[in-house]
């Protein structure tokens, strides 16, 4: 008997667990959405509606005064524009949603951003300004409130100068 070298068998091939990698990438996935749910969440919901649109006709009973512009960098460092203005109800109807068309203009008076957007009523200013929908708390006949619109970049070419607001549609009951 030789006491010579022994073969070990070869091992059999062990199957991989892709489990815990599935659910990393799945962990990772999810958080990605996130913060893209968040991102976009936090942004002004904004479409274009034409210069020329009609306004609603309960415009006339909402008027707007008190305008402040103002603006800040976010985290991510891009300029937040904010548009901060009183508006009073003198019809008679309460209303519940309004929409903003505001336009900036440039040097030679022509429209260099469009952008129509819901309007916000500041809830608190302590120890942030804190926005809701007007939905949240309906402007009555006679009532007034602060309101806040947000943007989240406004055109190089703008003038500088306060834009135009037109209310292009008012929820009234």
């Amino acid at each position: 008997m030789s006491t010579g070298p022994q073969l070990i068998p070869p091992a059999e091939p062990q199957e991989r667990n892709w489990l815990p990698l599935a659910i990393a990438a799945a962990v990772v996935l999810v958080a990605a959405f996130g913060l893209v749910l968040v991102y976009q969440h936090g942004k002004s919901a904004s479409t274009v509606t034409p210069v020329n649109a009609p306004l609603d006709p309960y415009a006339s009973h909402l008027v707007i005064s008190g305008l402040a512009m103002s603006q800040a960098t976010n985290y991510m460092g891009d300029r937040i524009t904010y548009l901060d203005g009183h508006i009073a109800n003198t019809g008679n109807r309460t209303v519940t949603g309004i929409t903003a068309q505001v336009l900036f203009r440039d040097y030679t008076n022509l429209v260099t951003q469009n952008e129509t957007q819901p309007m916000k009523f500041i809830r608190t200013r302590q120890p942030y300004i804190d926005v809701e929908p007007v939905s949240a708390a309906p402007l009555k006949p006679g009532a007034a409130r602060d309101f806040r619109l947000i943007f989240d970049g406004v055109s190089q070419n703008w003038n500088g100068a306060y834009p135009e607001i037109r209310i292009v549609h008012v929820d009234a009951e």
